[in-house]
């Protein structure tokens, strides 16, 4: 059984944000201890398993992910690393509906090795900030939403693109957040530098101190964004010392995340179900 290691939203090697994937050949996915226990041997932020499904029904595939410690709900960065596998490889041509635990997924790989992923567009809430996430971040937190149940994050709004490349939160404190994680998010500084906002993720309660580039995030960022920036396209910028770009089109109750992947391992799995 293969299994392969693939950077997303980056056209480099050893950028973006890796996850692993594997292509499952039976028809059903194995025991979830089993799924756990790549999962947790990979010890990327996710890890994900596709197996085909029959002709003729409303997916192609059924997908899902595993970080470290946990199932989740919605994924998009292994989500556009296994549609990069499955374009690469040969397995699948144009595009792929992949059926998941957020629902039927499409992604469309383009001529230039850019994969397009429509996603739910995530409700944004807005909320009091919990006392242990703002000590938690200890920074100037301007406004907080509440992500919806897909995405399960606190979004949360500093003062500027300064203040998120600064963050080192307290992670022990943060892991007590209810939810997946937390997104924090400034507009960007420099209107020429390629990307209007950026971003950082921090999910210890799914045993994720830092995700570089969260896919899923992305779909609470751009309605978020759009609003503030009156267009519906846009590029985020996401990370710490590992970064990714992620181009957003908001379409009302979808979302289109757009970006680039690269397999930067691709070996075998002898540990097989």
């Amino acid at each position: 059984m293969r299994i392969r290691i693939v950077d997303a939203f980056t056209y480099h090697p050893f950028a973006g944000n890796p996850a692993g994937v594997v292509l499952l050949d039976a028809a059903a996915f194995p025991e979830d201890d089993w799924l756990q226990h790549v999962a947790t041997e990979v010890n990327l932020s996710e890890t994900a398993f596709a197996h085909p499904l029959p002709p003729g029904g409303d997916a192609d595939w059924a997908l899902r992910w595993l970080t470290p410690t946990a199932e989740v709900t919605m994924c998009g960065h292994a989500t556009m690393a296994t549609a990069h596998v499955l374009h690469t490889t040969g397995t699948a041509t144009g595009a792929v509906r992949f059926r998941t635990r957020s629902g039927v997924l499409i992604t469309t790989a383009d001529g230039d090795g850019s994969i397009a992923m429509d996603f739910p567009t995530a409700p944004l809430t807005p909320v009091d900030v919990p006392d242990a996430v703002a000590r938690a971040l200890g920074a100037e937190i301007r406004s907080a939403h509440d992500t919806g149940p897909n995405v399960g994050d606190l979004l949360v709004e500093l003062a500027d693109e300064k203040s998120v490349r600064a963050l080192s939160p307290d992670l022990p404190l943060l892991a007590g957040h209810g939810g997946r994680g937390v997104i924090a998010t400034a507009r960007a500084e420099d209107p020429d530098g390629g990307y209007d906002f950026v971003s950082r993720g921090f999910f210890p309660c799914v045993g994720v101190d830092e995700d570089p580039v969260t896919g899923s995030a992305h779909t609470a960022l751009a309605p978020f964004w759009s609003a503030r920036l009156g267009r519906a396209n846009l590029v985020g910028r996401q990370g710490g010392a590992r970064t990714g770009l992620v181009r957003t089109e908001l379409r009302g109750e979808r979302t289109l995340l757009t970006g680039s992947a690269v397999t930067v391992i691709d070996g075998e799995l002898l540990a097989t179900a």
